[in-house]
């Protein structure tokens, strides 16, 4: 029986899923035993994240399919559909943590700081280590779930130095305000890889492959006389497309075009393109997409295709 591995970007977000999903269940327990309204608030939170979890987990695990009939380049940019959808609901979430926050700094409630205190160091250690696994990840997918964990972090960081700080001095405020200052550092994050997946659903050029740069690797190669109809875009932010019509000099034997082909797959493989479609054509050979994007009319009506030998078109 064929049994297909499990990717890399899957395993990270499995792992995260459930270190998040048990680490929520601590937490309903632990606000209800402590009787904290903080903490059982970011336990709905987190369970939210756990929706989002498991959402990004499934459309990565589908992101690994095969092509098929329907979808011919596989099904990757599934896993973009996930990036998008936790972005959106980062920034509602974070609407929401401001829309509660910003009165609390005219009325702050005083937290109950022994319970914050020991739910705080369990919550850096949890939701770190989770940060950390999705943070070297790759995928689009895996680091905007990742900045979930990250928003998780510094949140439990910042409400282990407010249950020290209330522990000393009567300044509730630090609550609202350091969740507030939090909110706006990670939804400027998510706000930035909404953006790169908005670029790569309308097949935007890879912010690391510039076209212009490409276009001269690729005229660099021995036997390239010109490049046009460049076209480069990328399924999921890892793997990249390309497709050029490669001039070579006129009467280059069909074995020339052949290794001319090659050696620019190969440039393109060298930066980082796993997908290259190539096109030869000889200096002097009509283009129709050349003459289009030229905005040359055709002396051929290709529409009805050549004209017939010993014939001519009207």
């Amino acid at each position: 029986m064929h049994h297909e591995h499990e990717g890399t970007g899957e395993k990270n977000i499995r792992v995260a899923f459930f270190l998040n999903l048990v680490f929520t269940v601590a937490e309903f327990a632990g606000g209800s035993l402590f009787g904290s309204l903080a903490i059982t608030a970011d336990a709905l939170h987190d369970l939210g994240d756990s929706f989002s979890l498991a959402l990004a987990w499934f459309f990565e695990r589908i992101s690994g399919r095969r092509p098929t009939a329907l979808f011919s380049y596989g099904y990757r940019r599934f896993s973009l559909l996930a990036a998008f959808a936790n972005g959106l609901v980062l920034l509602a979430g974070g609407a929401a943590i401001l829309w509660s926050a910003v009165p609390r700094l005219l009325q702050p409630v005083r937290p109950v700081a022994g319970g914050m205190l020991a739910f705080a160091v369990v919550g850096v250690i949890v939701n770190g280590a989770a940060a950390l696994r999705l943070r070297r990840g790759r995928s689009l997918n895996e680091q905007v779930v990742a900045w979930h964990f990250v928003e998780d972090v510094l949140g439990w960081a910042a409400l282990l130095a407010i249950s020290l700080a209330l522990m000393v001095w009567d300044l509730p405020v630090l609550d609202p305000a350091a969740s507030i200052l939090i909110t706006i550092v990670v939804l400027v994050n998510v706000i930035r890889n909404l953006g790169r997946t908005v670029v790569i659903f309308l097949q935007g050029v890879p912010p690391a492959l510039p076209l212009r740069g490409v276009e001269e690797r690729l005229l660099s190669v021995g036997g390239v006389r010109g490049v046009h109809d460049l076209h480069l875009w990328t399924l999921d932010g890892e793997h990249h497309i390309l497709t050029a019509h490669v001039v070579v000099p006129g009467g280059t034997s069909i074995g020339d075009s052949m290794a001319v082909k090659c050696g620019v797959r190969d440039a393109a493989t060298a930066l980082g393109i796993g997908h290259a479609t190539i096109e030869i054509e000889q200096e002097g050979e009509a283009c129709r997409l050349e003459r289009e994007c030229a905005a040359v009319p055709c002396t051929v009506d290709e529409r009805e295709g050549p004209a017939p030998a010993g014939k001519t078109k009207d």
